[in-house]
Formats: structure tokens, C-alpha cells, sequence
């Protein structure tokens, strides 16, 4: 079916941008909402608007926020000599569901991938090396993803950890080869975490 309401099309194809929606998905969205659920479909637009414009990225982990420093950062119940360093905030919010890590963490927002123009810049690893060099940090744990790209991000972490002297510890067995951590079931993913090695 094609839609004649320019409306209707612009609003299919911009469903479109989210993971997994192809135009099938989309045209169901669209017309579920304008069919079934119009409040909610203007609840889903006013929450879009104000996250587009309110949610930046905490200026000490790099995770979502819509302050300076987030409340994870800013709270005085985490341990501030352990470090997490995740890619994403999916993977924070991950560990922080399955696990009772209590430390803190550093968000990548991304992986080492030269092909992609992903660099250590622009997964600020200037600013992560400038953390550790605080003297605050005595165990960083990198939970990158265990693909070919978060192991070589990993390895590159583990050179920062040793060159400012702080012991670096990697995700143990239990995360599927190939596997990202967002879809890893809590057991596993908290097993994996409790039993975290020394990177050599």
C-alpha cells in the first residue's frame, strides 16, 4: 500500500530511522497510531522533541544526560576507584540491571574502527586518559563488546590503564565470541562480570 497523504509518507519513512524498521514496520506504526492511538502517538512526538533537545552527554562518563554531570557521576554512593569503560549506554544500562557494580563508568559511544572514521577522538580517549591520570582510578574494567573492533578497542584500553600504572581487567568467559552485551541474558552477563581477568 502506498500512501497518498504526504503526511502519512513522511511520517512512515521517518519511523524508518529506527533499528529494524523497515517500511512494512513503519506503515504498521503509522497506521496503528493514526488509527488506534493518536494521544499516544502525540505523547510519543512531545517525548521525542524534548529528548532530542534536552539530553546531551555527561561531561565526566559520556552517558545520556540531560545535566553537566549525570547522577551516576555525581553520586556519592559509587565506588570512584573502579571504572567501567562500556560502549554504549545500552551496555551501562545492561550492567547495571543484571550486576550490583557499584563503581563508576566511562562510555565510549563507540568502538576503534579506522574504516568508520572512529578513532581514539572520537571515543575520547584523551579525556578517558586524562581521568585516569587523576590518580582517583585503581581498577579500570574494560566491557567492550567481544568483536573483532571492542577487542582491539580493549587492547587499546589496556595500554592506557598501564601506561598511568592502574590494573586493567577484562569481561571473563560467558559473552558469546561475536556477541554484543545489550542482548546477553542477565545471568550470563552478571557471571561474566563477577569473573573478570587481568588484561596482559
Amino acid at each position: 500500500m502506498s500512501a497518498s497523504s504526504p503526511l502519512l509518507k513522511a511520517l512512515i519513512e521517518s519511523l524508518r530511522c529506527l533499528p529494524g524498521v523497515g517500511s512494512r514496520s513503519a506503515q504498521r506504526m503509522a497506521m496503528h497510531l493514526l488509527e488506534r492511538d493518536r494521544e499516544g502517538g502525540r505523547r510519543l512526538a512531545a517525548a521525542l522533541e524534548q529528548a532530542m533537545q534536552r539530553i546531551g552527554n555527561c561531561s565526566r562518563c559520556r552517558n545520556f544526560s540531560e545535566d553537566a554531570i549525570c547522577g551516576l557521576c555525581a553520586s556519592d554512593n559509587r565506588d570512584k576507584g573502579v571504572l567501567c569503560v562500556v560502549e554504549s549506554p545500552a551496555d551501562l544500562a545492561a550492567i547495571e540491571q543484571a550486576t550490583d557494580f557499584r563503581g563508576q563508568y566511562y562510555v565510549l559511544m563507540g568502538r576503534l574502527s579506522p574504516l568508520d572514521g572512529s578513532g581514539p577522538d572520537e571515543l575520547g580517549l584523551p579525556q578517558l586518559a586524562d581521568r585516569l591520570a587523576e590518580g582517583i582510578v585503581s581498577e579500570m574494567i574494560i566491557a567492550t563488546n567481544p568483536t573483532v573492533e571492542g577487542e582491539a578497542t580493549a587492547h587499546y584500553l589496556g595500554r592506557l590503564a598501564t601506561a598511568a600504572g592502574i590494573r586493567a581487567t577484562r569481561l571473563a568467559h560467558g559473552v558469546p565470541l561475536g556477541g554484543e552485551l545489550e542482548y546477553v541474558d542477565r545471568s550470563t552477563l552478571a557471571h561474566a562480570f563477577g569473573g573478570r581477568q587481568a588484561v596482559e
